[in-house]
């Protein structure tokens, strides 16, 4: 069929005009800057071998879940590994999604009721942007890492029989930057408010274990919800909701993107409890390389001149600030030329003006390979 939407050509036509135009990339063999394999678990023959023993020892010769985990999708993988996530992240419970969008857009659109609110950081993710789209509750957004412009907004409002819950994110996908989650949670408890953090990409990258900024900070008693992904740091797929086992309930009866969905076979679960077997073991020495890798970049920064164009990030992503789609996908074309697969990261998927090319920092990343990424870049900029 020839003929399209008149607005789907134009859309797309106007992309190509701002050089935002999306395409799928090939893989290549340059030096990983761009993945979030922070601990290089995506390719670990460890992991890979203990998943295929975890099978065996369960007699799961099975390709596919065959359905629901309400019907006929939820074997007893689901159960040892929801259980060893709640140990691992002192957690009442664990409920495991097909992924980290399939767990925000489920939790934001179902958590709050009408007449409640929900307020977030105005850069969170788009998977809670969009649940909270989906939800009957009246949202704000408020600005980035700032706790006292959340408190001024909550403070118009007539207090009354509602619930007012708190969305952000510990280590934020574009910046690489914290809130002060401390202060945060301790506002959120003293006013019976309701906190939940993202942390996708703390997992694996922050905790004495790669538990994360949250239990880092041990503040697992003073958060509603956590939602951990294990496509980051992990290396695998899929993502769990921790909190109460009122909650867990909650989401198993009302939340659609996890009761009208195919589950996750048997293998994608042997795969992440493998993966956590290894953080908790082994996987502690990629943890340390990585932590010193992010310390060594932002030594070379400095050394370079370089800080004043990046920002402020302790995580794995180190974003150098480049304004204009045209300018930042130049200067990432040029890295990748030097041998590096750095990304540009465009508008209007950041805002313009805020074109960034984005470094995902690794444990399996070399000083050398580091110091010859930061002095192309000082070149080109």
């Amino acid at each position: 069929m020839s003929r399209h939407p008149l607005n789907l050509e134009k859309r797309l036509e106007n992309r190509k005009k701002d050089a935002a135009f999306r395409t799928l990339g090939e893989a290549n063999d340059l030096v990983d800057f761009s993945s979030n394999d922070y601990l290089e678990f995506s390719s670990s023959k460890e992991i890979f071998n203990a998943t295929e023993e975890i099978l065996k020892s369960y007699n799961l010769f099975k390709n596919g879940a065959t359905g629901s985990r309400l019907l006929s999708g939820n074997h007893n993988l689901y159960t040892v590994t929801e259980d060893f996530l709640k140990d691992f992240y002192k957690s009442e419970a664990a409920l495991i999604f097909n992924s980290g969008y399939d767990a925000n857009i489920g939790l934001f659109s179902v958590v709050s009721q009408r007449g409640d609110f929900i307020f977030y950081d105005e850069l969170v993710h788009a998977s809670i942007r969009d649940g909270i789209k989906m939800s009957n509750t009246k949202s704000y957004s408020f600005r980035h890492n700032d706790l006292e412009d959340l408190k001024r907004k909550i403070s118009r409002l007539e207090m009354a029989n509602f619930d007012i819950f708190i969305a952000t994110e510990s280590v934020f996908s574009m910046d690489g930057d914290s809130p002060d989650l401390k202060s945060l949670s301790n506002y959120a408890s003293e006013n019976n408010f309701f906190l939940i953090v993202d942390e996708a990409h703390a997992t694996g990258v922050f905790g004495q274990k790669g538990e994360g900024l949250v239990q880092e900070l041990e503040l697992e008693n003073g958060v509603f919800a956590r939602i951990v992904t294990f496509g980051k740091g992990m290396g695998c797929h899929g993502a769990a909701i921790l909190g109460s086992n009122t909650l867990k309930d909650y989401l198993i009866n009302f939340c659609r993107s996890f009761i009208f969905t195919t589950a996750l076979p048997p293998h994608a679960l042997a795969t992440i409890l493998s993966a956590y077997q290894n953080l908790a073991n082994i996987g502690l020495q990629d943890l340390q390389r990585l932590k010193g890798n992010i310390e060594y970049f932002k030594g070379q920064l400095k050394i370079q001149d370089l800080e004043t164009y990046f920002i402020a990030s302790d995580s794995a992503i180190q974003s150098c600030v480049i304004p204009g789609n045209t300018e930042v996908k130049s200067a990432a074309e040029k890295l990748q030329k030097h041998g590096f697969s750095v990304k540009p990261i465009l508008s209007p998927t950041v805002p313009k003006g805020k074109e960034r090319l984005r470094f995902c920092l690794h444990s399996f990343n070399s000083e050398e390979e580091i110091q010859k990424v930061i002095k192309s870049l000082s070149e080109i900029i």
